[in-house]
């Protein structure tokens, strides 16, 4: 019979620290105890800053990108996402949106066909590109890259959305007659 006695103390023991065990993890996790993750996304920094602070949230700039639908400085993304439940003191990681325009490096375009060099172009980014005919030997050699009548040297960064012209070498024929159109029928103006 001890061991029947011994037994259930045991058992009544091991029960009793596990629902201890439990009781005390939900106290010090703060497991009924939850912020709800506002939308703060097209907000400025500063604005949502006191949100976060006022809730007992903290908030880490993790990425800058460029997005023509917000702001400058306005925050483009939130992880954890809005509407998220999260514990008192959580970080919340920020994408905002950077205060320059967008921009990137000139392609050294010279002596390349007129595809090669609008191709190139196309794939820094550059989606506003005109075509000018200017005197040359070869046609559809490209020459350079202007912005505003200045020619542009290669590597210079300028915004992405600028009206950039490409210079294309007319082989020694009249184009002005024509349809304004490449070799592939592609409107060039």
């Amino acid at each position: 019979m001890p061991v029947v006695y011994h037994l259930t103390a045991a058992i009544l023991v091991a029960g009793m620290l596990l629902f201890l065990t439990l009781k005390g993890m939900n106290l010090y996790t703060r497991h009924s105890k939850a912020v709800v993750i506002p939308d703060v996304k097209g907000m400025q920094l500063r604005e949502a800053a006191l949100f976060f602070e006022n809730n007992g949230l903290r908030y880490s700039v993790v990425d800058s990108i460029y997005s023509k639908e917000v702001s400058p400085g306005a925050i483009v993304d939130v992880f954890p996402v809005a509407g998220s439940k999260v514990k008192e003191g959580r970080i919340v990681s920020l994408t905002l949106n950077a205060t320059d325009v967008e921009k990137a490096a000139v392609p050294d375009v010279a002596d390349l066909s007129f595809r090669q060099a609008h191709a190139l172009m196309q794939a820094q980014g550059f989606s506003s590109i005109a075509i000018r005919y200017v005197p040359g030997t070869y046609r559809d050699l490209a020459v350079a890259v202007e912005l505003d009548g200045n020619e542009l040297e290669p590597g210079k960064r300028v915004p992405l959305a600028s009206a950039l012209v490409l210079k294309v070498s007319n082989g020694g024929v009249d184009v002005s007659d024509e349809s304004g159109t490449g070799p592939d029928g592609e409107n060039r103006e």
